[in-house]
């Protein structure tokens, strides 16, 4: 696994995460004809949020970068803590090297410690749905564009249990 470490993100992120999410998105949007150039920006844009969001930082440079939300659902009293993990983009050049478990992985493990249940939505057919299984992820419900998925606190649901008894 390379180098990597997490940093609080600044405003100043804004525009790398905005670059970033074009590329790693791309492919997948154009598989599902929704590939917008202007459109896959903005929207990191209008919801970025540097009090929740990390900067993936590998070998000391901008790597990629992370979110992890409070659930706010004015419908619905919350019965525990949530929390929404998005904008979870690493750089094409440093997957496959066991980053994204990583940061992964630590984030979890914080959510665990707290309790928090972590939802999140991937697009359909894209290769991280395969990640998020593996750190106990369960498809909760989907449609034609998204799959939304979600992860109980403390491996309560099979594939993290496994992980987190090894740590």
């Amino acid at each position: 696994m390379a180098d990597w470490g997490l940093r609080p993100a600044s405003a100043y992120d804004v525009e790398a995460v905005a670059a970033l999410r074009a590329v790693v998105l791309r492919a997948d949007l154009e598989r599902l004809g929704r590939y917008d150039e202007r459109r896959v920006r903005q929207r990191l844009r209008d919801g970025f949020d540097p009090a929740h969001t990390w900067v993936i930082e590998a070998g000391g440079a901008f790597a990629g970068c992370v979110a992890l939300r409070p659930a706010e659902d004015g419908r619905r009293p919350q019965r525990r803590q949530e929390r929404w993990l998005e904008h979870f983009y690493l750089a094409p050049r440093l997957q496959g090297r066991g980053i994204g478990s990583g940061v992964l992985r630590e984030l979890l493990e914080r959510c665990d410690r707290d309790g928090v249940l972590v939802r999140l939505n991937v697009l359909q057919g894209s290769p991280a749905r395969r990640l998020y299984e593996r750190h106990g992820f369960t498809v909760g419900t989907e449609d034609a564009v998204d799959v939304f998925m979600v992860r109980e606190p403390n491996g309560a649901s099979g594939a993290n249990g496994q992980e987190s008894q090894s740590l």
